[in-house]
């Protein structure tokens, strides 16, 4: 087992509708994550799963004639099974239902009120239903008629009295600020962390409440089974008791605290400054980044949501290209960096699928294992010596792999993965194969081919292609697994891109000899277009 371990988690979306493309975005955002740092040798706990309670559960059950459990076991098994067919990797899937999960929350619960920082009270304030969550005055919007509108969802906010209990919230402003003083890089991207400072920290955090007497759809506060456990208290939980926090207490210490949480950039406050403050209480170290992704968003800039009724269903994205999520996986993170909204259309993800996979990569392959059958009967072996136009494409394919110039003992490679880089990194990869696309045509093997004194040149050149291939190959695993690990097969490669070491995995030349085993076209051209 390596000695270095990475835990990594999305957050648990609310299981009361079916899953959308804005949700894929998060999940293979966070899956190139974990497969990039499984390459890098890294240990890697990935986890995800559902929120199955609060309000908005119970009225989704109701509305479908169904208890809320029923409803919850329904619908989470859609998450799961979708997220297997996008390829998405993750080692732990929670649900705020598991016996587990609630065996945490109620440890977890006596933990701080016995570290006296919850408290029994009346709350009132502004309440966004939708949202099921508190607004502070100073943040709340006016609509056109001069309604009073949630900043994050734009809806309509009521104003809401009830006795519940309060967690002491304010008692954490000082020890929240001191925190991210001393840890620059807990709030991702950097320009995200200036909004949680100046929106919501430096205006004076406030006791918030924690339970609900009005929902019956939750874990019960203990020893108070009228008062429910605020959903959000609850769903935080997941990040701990999914590694055994409440039942495996080894497990806990060995993976806790998280390295990353990726979150969407709506619920940041919740995960920087609410987050943190229940695991001070807890006496627990909070997480070590928190990185908040953009939106997925229509032609236009309307975000997608359930809530619109723009949701693009990715099984019928799946089904245009014959099951494979590549594709989808590839366009989504090739749009934006991560910290930005990606823009979708479905004319777009075709135009960009026969662009640069087909047309690029696809080609490029298809070429390269042509010559290598035609002219050395499958088998190529390293060459003892390289040509100046050689070692321009080696320079090319490992500049990912070299260290990054921040000195951190960092490769570029995982700096782009660890900033959320991932547009830039794939810019780079793909200009590396329309170089090596550029190269054929500049070294003609088919003409060497012709020329018996130029056995040993055109050697040369069908090695740089498989070699380079190879190497660009291992890049694109993390974002288009299922193609790269076919591009690997195809080279003659038995193992996929992380079951091999990282040494072997990016160095030029580590490939000695191999018999390439073409399987046909990698990304065939669309004959039909994708619903809109």
């Amino acid at each position: 087992m390596s000695t270095r371990k990475f835990y990594i988690t999305t957050a648990i979306p609310y299981a009361n509708a079916e899953p959308h493309v804005g949700h894929v975005l998060e999940l293979i955002g966070a899956d190139a994550v974990a497969r990039a740092k499984r390459l890098l040798g890294y240990d890697v706990y990935f986890q995800t799963g559902t929120d199955e309670h609060g309000q908005k559960m119970l009225e989704a059950a109701t509305k479908a004639g169904l208890s809320a459990q029923e409803y919850a076991d329904k619908i989470a098994p859609r998450f799961r099974d979708l997220w297997r067919d996008l390829d998405v990797s993750y080692d732990g899937f929670v649900r705020t239902t598991d016996p587990q999960h609630r065996a945490g929350v109620i440890q977890f619960w006596k933990k701080v009120r016995n570290n006296g920082d919850i408290y029994l009270g009346k709350y009132e304030g502004w309440y966004c239903v939708p949202d099921e969550s508190f607004v502070l005055e100073s943040q709340l919007q006016v609509g056109p008629q001069g309604e009073k509108l949630c900043p994050q969802c734009g809806r309509q906010v009521i104003w809401h009295s009830e006795e519940n209990f309060v967690f002491r919230w304010s008692k954490y402003q000082q020890a929240l600020e001191k925190w991210i003083a001393e840890h620059p890089d807990f709030i991702a991207p950097s320009f995200r962390a200036n909004e949680m400072i100046n929106s919501f920290l430096r205006p004076g955090l406030q006791d918030i409440s924690i339970s609900r007497t009005t929902i019956q759809w939750g874990i019960p506060v203990p020893d108070e089974p009228s008062h429910v456990i605020y959903v959000w208290f609850d769903a935080l939980l997941n990040y701990i008791t999914g590694i055994g926090y409440g039942t495996d207490e080894e497990r806990f210490r060995y993976w806790w605290p998280c390295d990353l949480h990726i979150v969407g950039k709506d619920i940041l406050k919740f995960h920087t400054l609410l987050w943190p403050a229940m695991l001070m209480a807890a006496g627990l170290e909070p997480p070590r980044r928190v990185f908040g992704h953009g939106f997925v968003v229509l032609r236009g800039a309307e975000k997608m949501s359930k809530s619109k009724g723009n949701v693009v269903d990715p099984r019928d994205l799946l089904e245009l290209f014959h099951g494979n999520p590549d594709p989808l996986r590839y366009y989504l993170l090739s749009e934006n960096d991560f910290g930005h909204d990606a823009v979708f259309s479905p004319d777009g993800l075709v135009a960009k699928y026969h662009a640069d996979l087909a047309d690029k990569l696809g080609n490029l392959l298809s070429r390269t294992l042509s010559m290598v059958v035609k002219y050395r009967e499958g088998r190529i072996e390293r060459p003892a010596t390289f040509e100046p136009a050689d070692h321009g494409i080696r320079e090319k394919v490992t500049a990912a792999w070299q260290p990054a110039p921040d000195q951190s003992g960092r490769t570029l490679y995982e700096q782009f993965i660890d900033d959320g880089l991932f547009a830039q990194l794939l810019q780079r990869s793909f200009a590396a194969i329309s170089e090596m696309n550029a190269y054929v045509t500049e070294q003609k093997p088919w003409a060497l081919a012709k020329d018996p004194t130029q056995a040993k040149r055109l050697d040369q050149v069908l090695y740089v292609l498989v070699e380079g291939l190879r190497l660009v190959a291992a890049q694109l695993f993390p974002i288009i697994p299922r193609s790269a690990s076919a591009v690997w097969r195809q080279l003659g490669m038995d193992q996929a891109p992380d079951k091999v070491s990282f040494a072997e995995l990016s160095t030029w030349g580590a490939l000695t000899q191999t018999a390439v085993r073409p399987e046909g076209i990698l990304f065939p051209k669309l004959e039909s277009s994708p619903k809109s």
